[in-house]
Protein backbone atom coordinates (compact mmCIF):
# COMPACT_ATOMS: atom_id res chain seq x y z
CA UNK A 1 0.00 0.00 0.00
CA UNK A 2 1.49 3.26 -0.99
CA UNK A 3 1.10 6.65 0.82
CA UNK A 4 -1.60 8.96 -0.30
CA UNK A 5 -4.02 11.72 0.81
CA UNK A 6 -7.09 12.78 -0.72
CA UNK A 7 -6.98 16.88 -0.61
CA UNK A 8 -9.83 19.37 -1.39
CA UNK A 9 -8.81 22.75 -3.36
CA UNK A 10 -11.04 24.90 -5.35
CA UNK A 11 -14.30 23.05 -4.77
CA UNK A 12 -12.89 19.61 -6.17
CA UNK A 13 -10.76 16.78 -4.74
CA UNK A 14 -8.01 14.97 -5.86
CA UNK A 15 -6.14 12.16 -4.41
CA UNK A 16 -2.35 12.79 -4.77
CA UNK A 17 0.57 10.40 -4.34
CA UNK A 18 4.19 12.19 -4.17
CA UNK A 19 5.61 12.62 -7.47
CA UNK A 20 1.85 13.60 -9.02
CA UNK A 21 0.99 16.60 -11.51
CA UNK A 22 -2.56 17.39 -11.33
CA UNK A 23 -4.07 20.57 -12.59
CA UNK A 24 -6.30 22.62 -9.71
CA UNK A 25 -8.14 25.60 -10.24
CA UNK A 26 -6.37 29.04 -9.85
CA UNK A 27 -5.28 30.13 -6.42
CA UNK A 28 -4.12 33.52 -5.07
CA UNK A 29 -0.90 34.39 -5.20
CA UNK A 30 -0.32 31.89 -7.78
CA UNK A 31 3.39 32.52 -9.05
CA UNK A 32 6.27 29.67 -9.16
CA UNK A 33 7.18 28.57 -6.33
CA UNK A 34 6.35 25.88 -2.99
CA UNK A 35 2.50 25.47 -1.92
CA UNK A 36 0.82 23.99 0.71
CA UNK A 37 -2.88 22.34 0.80
CA UNK A 38 -4.07 22.11 4.52
CA UNK A 39 -7.46 20.83 3.51
CA UNK A 40 -6.60 17.04 3.77
CA UNK A 41 -9.59 14.44 4.08
CA UNK A 42 -7.76 11.67 4.43
CA UNK A 43 -4.32 10.36 5.15
CA UNK A 44 -2.95 6.36 4.11
CA UNK A 45 0.50 5.56 4.50
CA UNK A 46 2.03 1.87 4.57
CA UNK A 47 0.50 0.99 7.89
CA UNK A 48 -2.99 2.88 8.47
CA UNK A 49 -5.77 5.28 6.96
CA UNK A 50 -6.49 8.33 9.18
CA UNK A 51 -10.01 10.14 7.74
CA UNK A 52 -10.88 13.59 9.36
CA UNK A 53 -14.21 14.44 10.39
CA UNK A 54 -13.88 16.84 7.91
CA UNK A 55 -10.20 17.76 7.84
CA UNK A 56 -7.24 15.72 8.90
CA UNK A 57 -5.48 17.71 11.52
CA UNK A 58 -1.70 18.21 11.46
CA UNK A 59 -1.81 16.45 8.02
CA UNK A 60 -0.34 18.97 5.01
CA UNK A 61 0.67 18.33 1.53
CA UNK A 62 3.25 20.12 -0.08
CA UNK A 63 3.67 20.71 -3.66
CA UNK A 64 5.36 22.91 -5.88
CA UNK A 65 3.78 25.31 -8.59
CA UNK A 66 4.88 24.82 -12.38
CA UNK A 67 2.88 26.36 -14.84
CA UNK A 68 -0.37 28.00 -15.44
CA UNK A 69 -2.31 26.55 -17.87
CA UNK A 70 -5.24 26.74 -19.90
CA UNK A 71 -8.01 23.73 -20.04
CA UNK A 72 -9.88 22.66 -23.45
CA UNK A 73 -12.25 25.49 -24.76
CA UNK A 74 -16.04 24.27 -23.97
CA UNK A 75 -18.39 25.53 -26.50
CA UNK A 76 -21.88 26.83 -25.65
CA UNK A 77 -24.09 27.47 -28.50
CA UNK A 78 -28.38 28.00 -28.13
CA UNK A 79 -30.84 28.97 -30.41
CA UNK A 80 -34.53 29.80 -31.42
CA UNK A 81 -36.23 27.64 -34.41
CA UNK A 82 -37.58 29.75 -37.03
CA UNK A 83 -36.65 33.15 -35.15
CA UNK A 84 -32.73 33.30 -36.64
CA UNK A 85 -31.47 34.08 -33.16
CA UNK A 86 -28.40 31.95 -32.28
CA UNK A 87 -25.58 32.82 -30.13
CA UNK A 88 -22.70 31.02 -29.41
CA UNK A 89 -20.20 31.75 -26.87
CA UNK A 90 -16.95 29.82 -25.98
CA UNK A 91 -14.82 29.56 -22.71
CA UNK A 92 -11.42 27.94 -21.37
CA UNK A 93 -10.80 27.89 -17.86
CA UNK A 94 -7.20 28.63 -16.25
CA UNK A 95 -5.34 26.08 -14.11
CA UNK A 96 -2.60 25.87 -12.06
CA UNK A 97 -0.39 22.68 -12.85
CA UNK A 98 1.02 21.09 -9.20
CA UNK A 99 3.78 18.94 -8.65
CA UNK A 100 3.47 17.09 -5.46
CA UNK A 101 6.55 16.84 -3.56
CA UNK A 102 5.63 15.65 -0.12
CA UNK A 103 2.88 14.01 2.23
CA UNK A 104 3.85 15.21 5.84
CA UNK A 105 1.39 13.91 9.14
CA UNK A 106 2.35 14.67 12.42
CA UNK A 107 1.01 11.80 15.33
Amino acid sequence: MTKYAIIKTGGKQYKVETGNVIDVELLEGSEKGPIEFKEVLLFSDESKVTIGTPMVAKAVVLGEIVDQVRGPKVIAYKYKKRKNYRRKVGHRQNYLRVKITGLNYVT
